[in-house]
């Protein structure tokens, strides 16, 4: 439900033309941030992901970056969460099954840096009037394939 609540805003509630302006300042941004990271650490964690699904949206919403701002940010922010994530998993044995799938990890991981490259490439081409709704959509078909079990 909250990817659901986070597309609808993505498309009805942010203004572009408001990029760069956060609702928030001083202090009060200072502790959203705080709390924010720290919901977004807590989820990713105990999903295994990096929390870009909720990092990309909360930057925009949250902190008025826009979209292609946030997603840089998304990276620099989500590689302290994956390493600790790393750290958690791989101490419990949870990586176990990486060997025994090590052909399909091998080529998630080649096709995830090709598109990468390109989805690098495009990012000057696409216009955040596009990657907004784009990022919504992929949000309300993960709300539909994670409700479902699929």
């Amino acid at each position: 439900m909250l990817l659901a609540v986070i597309a609808l805003l993505l498309v009805f509630g942010h203004n572009p033309a408001n990029a760069g302006l956060p609702p928030f300042s001083g202090t009060v941004r200072i502790i959203a941030g705080i709390v924010a990271g720290f919901g977004i650490g807590v989820v990713a964690s105990l999903l295994g992901v990096a929390g870009g699904e909720l990092l990309i949206p909360t930057l925009v919403l949250l902190f008025g970056a826009d979209i292609k701002l946030a997603g840089s940010l998304s990276l620099a922010v989500s590689l302290p969460t994956m390493l600790a994530g790393f750290t958690r998993y791989s101490t419990d044995r949870s990586f176990a099954v990486l060997g025994q799938n090590r052909d399909f990890l091998l080529m998630m991981a080649a096709g995830s840096l090709f598109g990468a490259f390109l989805g690098g490439q495009l990012l000057g081409m696409v216009p955040e009037t596009i990657l907004l709704p784009l990022l919504a959509l992929i949000l309300l078909i993960s709300v539909i394939k994670v409700w479902r079990h699929e």
